[in-house]
């Protein structure tokens, strides 16, 4: 494991030389960084040892011309824009679950915005305990280390956050219909693109943290046939691999934003129209499935509490909490 904060050169010169677009002189580096030339030229053969294509062209510089698909701290941070999401990664090549590690985190007194990524889970979790693994180098499994001042009924409000957040950075860098379906999975094409997963540490009246887990298939190309109808992966979809730090930061960058809203006003009133826009079950028959009482109706879409509202036969509506109960698509997945 290797864990990064701000401020460590690699990722700076990384980010560096990404923004330029064009070469960058080793003395500009030098300068901006307030380090030596030979300091600036190991960290480059490092960069290169990772397989990062650089040019170096006397009296011109540095150039940056091709990078591999890594989701270490120094590629994430080299990308993100955020003031303090994300601004301390814990990256691991193989790890059982980042939520784990995240909890562990939280116990430790680590800093809200704290990250853990792996590039390879052998046994996280999703919803009701199921067995979540992912192979490496295809998928994103990232945990985020929160400490919302909120009352701990709220909670299951930043899951629909974090759903809505990975939808929005979908659509934005590849042009993709994705979708949210309620309350905690990302759909593509009527298939799962992404799940979620909200754990918390609280008090009767206050949250110590929580965490939140989002895995995402990005490269994926074959599933295990149990979940290959309902299950499909950016690649798939588009047709080619995308770089998965790329996706990661655009993530982040957009939590920071949806997540302060949703602090600020303690509810989705001003994110609700954006999210039911999105949401895939909107006016589709949905199957309720709460213990002990068993319904169908047409989903209206969200309220400010992150409710969904359900429409009965009877023209009563049902304000269904997350998770008190499981919506299924009456036809299938969604």
């Amino acid at each position: 494991m290797r864990s990064h904060g701000v401020g460590k050169m690699k990722s700076q010169i990384l980010e560096k030389l990404r923004t330029a677009g064009d070469y960058v002189s080793g003395q500009e580096l030098c300068r901006q960084l307030g380090v030596s030339r030979t300091a600036v030229w190991k960290q480059i053969r490092r960069l290169e040892e990772e397989g990062y294509n650089i040019e170096a062209v006397p009296r011109k510089g540095y150039r940056i011309v091709g990078s591999p698909d890594a989701i270490t701290a120094d590629e994430i941070l080299s990308r993100l824009k955020t003031k303090w999401v994300g601004r301390k990664v814990c990256y691991f090549a193989s790890i059982d679950s980042t939520n784990q590690y995240a909890k562990k985190a939280g116990e430790e007194n680590e800093p809200e915005g704290l990250l853990a990524v792996a590039d390879e889970q052998t046994a996280g979790k999703g919803r009701s305990g199921r067995h979540w693994t992912t192979p490496p180098g295809t998928t994103i499994a990232m945990t985020l280390l929160l400490r919302p001042k909120i009352a701990p009924e709220r909670i299951s409000m930043v899951t629909l956050v974090m759903g809505m957040v990975v939808a929005k950075a979908c659509r934005d860098l590849y042009g993709v219909d994705a979708k949210i379906k309620w309350p905690n999975d990302v759909v593509l094409g009527g298939k799962k693109l992404c799940g979620i997963l909200t754990e918390l540490s609280a008090e009767l009246m206050a949250v110590n943290y929580i965490v939140i887990g989002v895995g995402i298939n990005v490269n994926l190309r074959e599933f295990p046939e149990e979940i290959r109808s309902t299950a499909t992966s950016l690649a798939l979809e588009l047709g080619h691999d995308v770089n998965r730090a790329e996706l990661i930061a655009a993530v982040l960058d957009r939590f920071e934003t949806y997540y302060e809203a949703f602090l600020a006003a303690q509810d989705l009133s001003g994110l609700m129209e954006e999210y039911n826009a999105m949401l895939v079950n909107t006016g589709r028959g949905v199957r309720v499935l709460e213990p002990g009482n068993e319904y169908t109706g047409t989903a209206l879409g969200i309220d400010e509490l992150g409710r969904l509202l359900v429409g009965k036969e009877d023209a009563s509506v049902e304000k269904v909490y997350a998770g008190e109960v499981s919506v299924r698509g009456i036809y299938g997945y969604v």
